[in-house]
């Protein structure tokens, strides 16, 4: 084997070396639960859960629509870890359980590919229709990871994926009425906007490891100009959508969607994460504004 793929920076542990320490049962557990990105997972699985509750859905088929959300952004968040673990390596990024010998990168690659598998029956049971959209989002940003990631279309992925959340949880619903077009086109918004938060505080790094997706390529002061657009709008989509005039409600929603769009990336500077947050808090008032207006399906 390629003695540059067993040797990591210094100070680090090679990826493909056996776990030590940290890495003893316990270790490649809280290894396990890290390198499956907890954060996204679960945001993005809590708004879906909301989502198909406030839909109507009843509280056990929300909680499938939730499991089959959960494994697939399991399997997601896995799969990125194992596939940039000599990457991470290389570029000594810390906080990468799959890269620092925590845990082996074989073993994210098997919780990768059991949470694949799992997601596949939870999927197809909440209807064929929804499964099948569902499925799709997840298969491409399993295409993120494996290569549109350090490509121009890397927004794309994320696109189709929030696109199609609540489109997946419309067709779960009794007869499976299709989706409101403004629910579909303000996640397709969000997942936008989330790709340039989630990669804001990395860029210079994932340059460095040779990443050029669309965040790249624009730079830092160019994403972050860039961000409020996409997050205003899904709120825009939101107020103006439904029939009828904007309310009190709608009007509500987009001043303070206005105002995390703008503070997050402002903050961005002194708080790695702060544009994420504030694409976090506009996807948050975005939902409640869906929920209270009562219009998701058609």
């Amino acid at each position: 084997m390629d003695a540059t793929e067993r040797v990591s920076p210094a100070g680090s542990v090679p990826v493909d070396a056996p776990p030590t320490g940290a890495g003893r049962r316990g270790g490649r557990v809280a290894g396990l639960a890290l390198a499956c990105h907890p954060g996204p997972a679960l945001a993005v699985t809590a708004l879906t859960c909301a989502l198909a509750l406030g839909s109507g859905l009843g509280v056990p088929r929300s909680a499938l629509v939730t499991a089959a959300v959960l494994t697939g952004q399991l399997s997601v968040g896995w799969c990125n870890d194992a596939y940039d673990a000599r990457r991470d390596a290389r570029a000594g990024r810390r906080g990468k359980p799959a890269s620092d010998g925590t845990v082996g990168a074989g073993a994210v690659w098997v919780a990768a590919t059991a949470a694949l598998t799992v997601c596949v029956p939870l999927s197809l049971a909440c209807g064929v229709l929804a499964g099948t959209v569902h499925l799709a989002a997840v298969a491409a940003a399993w295409l993120y990871n494996l290569r549109l990631k350090a490509t121009a279309l890397s927004w794309l992925p994320y696109v189709a994926g929030f696109g199609a959340l609540p489109a997946a949880v419309t067709l779960s619903l009794p007869g499976g009425p299709a989706p409101r077009w403004w629910t579909v086109t303000a996640g397709a918004l969000l997942g936008f906007a989330a790709h340039l938060a989630d990669t804001l505080p990395d860029i210079a790094a994932d340059r460095a490891a040779g990443i050029r997706g669309l965040p790249h390529r624009l730079g830092g002061t160019g994403t972050r100009l860039l961000l409020p657009l996409p997050l205003l709008g899904a709120t825009a989509v939101l107020a103006l959508g439904p029939p009828g005039p904007v309310g009190a409600r709608g009007a509500a929603a987009l001043a303070l969607a206005g105002a995390a769009a703008l503070v997050g990336p402002a903050l961005g500077r002194r708080w790695r994460k702060a544009a994420l947050a504030g694409a976090v808090a506009v996807a948050a008032v975005d939902l409640t504004l869906l929920l209270v207006e009562g219009v998701v399906a058609g």
